[in-house]
């Protein structure tokens, strides 16, 4: 079993949400993040002052899936993530030794 993590921007998440579910991938959790890499943030004015912004606001999605379907479920990622410019985000993978489905006690795959 592997975790995939993805950040990517905002306005990417329903798009990755579809790619995902048509994978079918039934759950996945969302979080709210903030960070930079490349970008280096980005300036705004309020009141006519100017600011520099260090932490980019992005959205982090967090899914288990059997080792079959890793590649399948990179690609759908990876496909409705990217705009092709610097701030599309990071994925990465992590091997899992175990998951237990707390409600039924069920564990390993059966419990994605």
């Amino acid at each position: 079993m592997k975790k995939v993590e993805a950040v990517i921007r905002h306005f990417k998440l329903e798009d990755v949400k579809n790619a995902l579910t048509e994978q079918g991938i039934a759950g996945m959790t969302i979080t709210e993040v903030r960070g930079f890499g490349r970008q280096k943030g980005h300036t705004e004015t309020y009141r006519g002052t100017e600011y520099q912004v260090d932490f980019i606001p992005k959205i982090k999605i967090e899914v288990v899936v059997p080792d079959a379907k890793l590649p399948a479920v990179l690609d759908a990622v990876l496909r409705a993530s990217r705009t092709g410019e610097v701030g599309d985000g990071k994925l990465w993978v992590s091997d899992l030794s175990e998951v237990v489905r707390i409600r039924t006690g069920e564990s390993g795959e059966n419990a994605i």
